[in-house]
Parts: structure tokens; C-alpha cells; sequence
């Protein structure tokens, strides 16, 4: 399955949410599971943006769900990056590359 990167950082009413009840963070995980993809790993970062989500997904399609319904909720605003593994972006370069 392709592996997306969901960078979210807190809404106002997120960080309220969380402060109220911390366990919250592992529900949202199990919640992303609920909606057909696996979690693989997540963090709790600094900077710019609260938290990365490594998730596998189905598809873009599926991806995009997971996104809309984190946003719904009111928690979490995130960005959904699809990525490409570094062998696949080095086979993809020398094909362009070709004669």
C-alpha cells in the first residue's frame, strides 16, 4: 500500500480537547485505523506543525478521507503529503534519463 505523511497541528479547540483528556491523541490514532488505513508511526514534534502521522493507505482517495474527517472534527489540521520511496524515485530518474 503507498505510504502517506499527514502533518496536522492543533486548532484552538484541539489543544483544549487535549490538555482535557491527553488519551485523546490515541483515539485519533485508533479513529485513522477505523477509516481503512494503518498507522506506522506517529510523533509528537516541535515547530511548525504538531504531530506526523506515517500512515499506509489503499489510496490517494482513501488518504484524502482521513484528512477530511480529521478536519471535521475540529482537533487537527492536516496536510496530507503522498510520498514516493527513494528506490522508486531513483528508478523513475534513470528511466527519464534513458536515450
Amino acid at each position: 500500500m503507498p505510504v502517506y505523511i499527514l502533518l496536522s497541528t492543533f486548532t484552538e479547540q484541539g489543544v483544549s480537547a487535549v490538555v482535557n483528556k491527553p488519551s485523546l491523541l490515541r483515539e485519533v490514532s485508533q479513529d485513522i485505523e477505523n477509516l481503512g488505513v494503518t498507522v506506522l508511526q506517529q510523533y509528537a514534534t516541535l515547530g511548525q506543525f504538531d504531530f506526523v502521522h506515517v500512515i499506509d493507505a489503499p489510496d490517494n482517495e482513501t488518504a484524502a478521507r482521513v484528512s477530511i474527517e480529521l478536519t471535521v472534527r475540529g482537533i487537527l489540521k492536516p496536510l496530507s503529503l503522498p510520498t514516493i520511496s527513494i528506490n522508486d524515485f531513483i528508478s523513475r530518474l534513470s528511466l527519464d534519463r534513458r536515450p
